[in-house]
């Protein structure tokens, strides 16, 4: 299975040493420059993994990373938040990061690899969520025996209401 890898950051050097450190095997890396162009990719190629720059053109990573949030479709894709000015990232999103995993720019391979296993659990754990929030919960006992009652109630009350009407029809036609 080829998983899909997208790299949003408006700076040449940092997709292309990106595409140095991922592994050849089995990996489709895809590069966006800006926000627009990576929100287009996200939507149209649903890949496995963003490494998102925090700073872009056109719209920034902090607008991308709410669209993210925002669309369960897109929610359990693994996030990198790549940026050479942290305290940027903390003054939108305080520490600490529970969504997407941060790497500081520059980086080495270890440290890119060892945000990817992290925001691969955080997103691991929300797609979790998202099925355990999607099974249905089980109707207590309680609530299954008041329903039972209340048909019993309906059906006496219909039969009751069938005795009425032929009571009345009857009465009317005398």
């Amino acid at each position: 299975m080829t998983r899909k890898v997208l790299v949003i950051d408006d700076s040449r050097v940092i997709r292309m040493r990106v595409r140095e450190m991922m592994p050849q095997e089995g990996l489709e890396l895809l590069e966006a420059r800006d926000g627009i162009e990576g929100m287009n990719m996200i939507r149209e190629h649903h890949p496995n993994l963003i490494l998102l720059d925090f700073i872009l053109p056109k719209m920034g990573g902090w607008e991308v990373f709410q669209k993210i949030q925002q669309d369960v479709n897109l929610q359990t894709i693994a996030l990198v938040i790549m940026s050479g000015r942290k305290e940027e990232v903390v003054e939108k999103v305080p520490e600490p990061f529970d969504y997407f995993a941060f790497v500081a720019k520059p980086f080495e391979k270890n440290e890119l690899f060892e945000a990817i296993r992290l925001a691969t659990r955080f997103a691991a754990e929300r797609a979790k969520r998202q099925q355990i929030s999607a099974v249905p919960k089980p109707v207590s006992a309680d609530v299954e025996a008041r329903v039972r009652a209340l048909e019993t109630e309906v059906a006496q009350l219909k039969e009751e209401l069938h005795s009425l009407r032929a009571w009345l029809q009857e009465r009317l036609s005398h």
